[in-house]
Formats: C-alpha cells, sequence, structure tokens
C-alpha cells in the first residue's frame, strides 16, 4: 500500500478551536478522515503528521522519501520563513501540495509570500478543510496509477 504524507505545521493540532471564525470548525481529524476517504480508491494510506517544530516537519519528510506517493503540506506560519522545511521539500522527490485554510492574500502583508509555494506541485488557499480535499484530488489526477 501507498502512503500519502499529509504534513500539518504548528498550531494546526487545535483545528475547530482555533480561531474558528479564519479557520474553521473542522478538526485536524476530520480532515485527516477526509483526505483518507479521498485517496482510499487508490489504495493510499494516509500519514498524517502535525508537529509544532519545523525539525520535526523535516524529519517526516525524510522519513516519508521512499514510502510515501507525495504529500498535502499545510506548513502554517511556516510558509514565511521555514526555510529547512523548503531545503527538505526542495529534496523530496515526489510531488506535493501547499494548502492554507485561510485565504492568506487576504490576511496580513507578512502572510502574502509562501517559501515553500514556488516548490509545490500547486498551492490551494481560502477554501478551509476543502482545500485539503482538493489537494488529494490533484494527487490522484497527478501521481501515476500503479
Amino acid at each position: 500500500m501507498s502512503e500519502l504524507l499529509l504534513l500539518n505545521g504548528p498550531n494546526l493540532g487545535i483545528l475547530g478551536r482555533r480561531e474558528p471564525e479564519v479557520y474553521g470548525t473542522d478538526t485536524l481529524a476530520d480532515i485527516e478522515a477526509a483526505v483518507a476517504a479521498e485517496v482510499a480508491g487508490r489504495g493510499w494510506k494516509v500519514v498524517s503528521v502535525q508537529r509544532e517544530s519545523e525539525g520535526q516537519l523535516i524529519e517526516a519528510v525524510q522519513d516519508a522519501w521512499d514510502s510515501s506517493v507525495g504529500a498535502i503540506v499545510n506548513p502554517g506560519a511556516l510558509m514565511i520563513a521555514g526555510w529547512g522545511l523548503r531545503d527538505a521539500l526542495a529534496a523530496y522527490p515526489r510531488p506535493f501540495v501547499e494548502v492554507h485554510l485561510s485565504n492568506v492574500w487576504a490576511r496580513e502583508s507578512f502572510r502574502h509570500e509562501s517559501v515553500l509555494a514556488p516548490l509545490a506541485s500547486g498551492v490551494i488557499v481560502g477554501l478551509g478543510a476543502l482545500g485539503y480535499r482538493l489537494a488529494a484530488q490533484a494527487l490522484l489526477a497527478k501521481v501515476p496509477a500503479s
């Protein structure tokens, strides 16, 4: 069975409770279940990793190097200055889609640039939890069936 890495950065473990007016009411467990349902037909297993530390996220990318078909990455605030995570994803040999629950361009100006986006196969912002499902659909289309 192939694995899809679902990588979530700082503060995303408290989704559903954290500023629901910005991030919605879906929990990370809700999102994981939705992504798993989206990719089940391909036989992909979702490996979900949420960490507050950039170093632990880098380790998750490296651990998924050989076992994963691709990744959905919500780096949270690490999109702004997560240079170590950026370097890990630059070396990651699979496609990944960057996802943000809120429309980062409708928010504070410091959120308007992602150091990861130029490396991503695509970026989905502002669609809430639906963005993760759309990212899964994009990866299903991008990764050849085996």
